[in-house]
């Protein structure tokens, strides 16, 4: 059963959410399965869902656990996300303490958090592959994180493929199966890559103008685009360039 089963918002009148389509109608979502995909087009509205949850947690919004406090000394005290004071969570058995907030966009500010706490501990770099991130490709430091933070509670995670090869996020599929196979961790992850959602048993949300639906990965624009471009790909690039323009 995953830590995180329910997830509800009234309808939103306020500021900029009323102008989010997918969820400004209010939402009623059971989850059933320790890994969910949050899928669309950017500005959809999936990285809006997933900071308020983080927020709900406890867990720092510019990424990582509880203890991770890279407000202080970040020029982000006080941000809040105003998604989060209408959020309603559901957990079983309690309100989920242990996990982790990852976005890809802050993942820079995230390993420079943890270089400073390293300058006066040096020890903490082992939980991280035992060697400053910033000395890691982005590829690598993101799996070092993954294999050696990863463990029991919910992990939120945005957009994780954007410092991951094919065959890296393969690797990070197998880190997500080790753990959410034993019940020990869920995972929700919005993304835009057609690999990741294809993890078996998975739930995937679609968020669009009509709101927040499930859906298969089959039916992801997601997948069908990228599955169609690369069976056939000149039919599309004959489409985009034209082959008579001055090269």
């Amino acid at each position: 059963m995953p830590l995180l089963s329910y997830i509800s918002l009234p309808p939103l009148h306020d500021g900029y959410l009323q102008n989010i389509p997918s969820l400004n109608k209010g939402l009623n979502l059971k989850l059933t399965t320790n890994v969910t995909f949050l899928v669309g087009e950017n500005g959809s509205g999936k990285s809006t869902l997933l900071e308020a949850i983080a927020e709900q947690c406890g867990f720092s919004l510019r990424g990582g656990n509880r203890n991770h406090n890279l407000e202080v000394g970040w020029r982000f005290e006080g941000y809040k996300t105003p998604l989060a004071r209408y959020l309603q969570l559901g957990f079983n058995p309690r309100r989920v303490t242990d996990g982790f907030f990852m976005r890809a966009e802050s993942f820079f500010n995230f390993a420079s958090y943890i270089d400073e706490l390293a300058q006066d501990d040096n020890r903490i770099l082992k939980a991280y592959g035992g060697r400053s991130l910033h000395e890691q490709s982005h590829g690598e430091s993101f799996l070092a994180l993954f294999n050696n933070q990863f463990e029991n509670g919910l992990y939120l995670l945005d957009e994780p493929e954007a410092a991951l090869s094919p065959a890296r996020i393969l690797a990070f599929m197998s880190v997500i199966n080790e753990l959410e196979r034993g019940g020990r961790a869920q995972f929700i992850i919005a993304t835009h890559s057609p690999m990741l959602i294809c993890y078996p048993g998975a739930t995937t949300l679609q968020f669009d103008n009509d709101g927040v639906r499930e859906t298969t990965y089959e039916d992801t624009e997601h997948y069908y685009l990228t599955k169609s471009f690369l069976n056939n790909p000149s039919t599309y690039l004959h489409h985009l360039i034209d082959p008579g323009e001055d090269k």
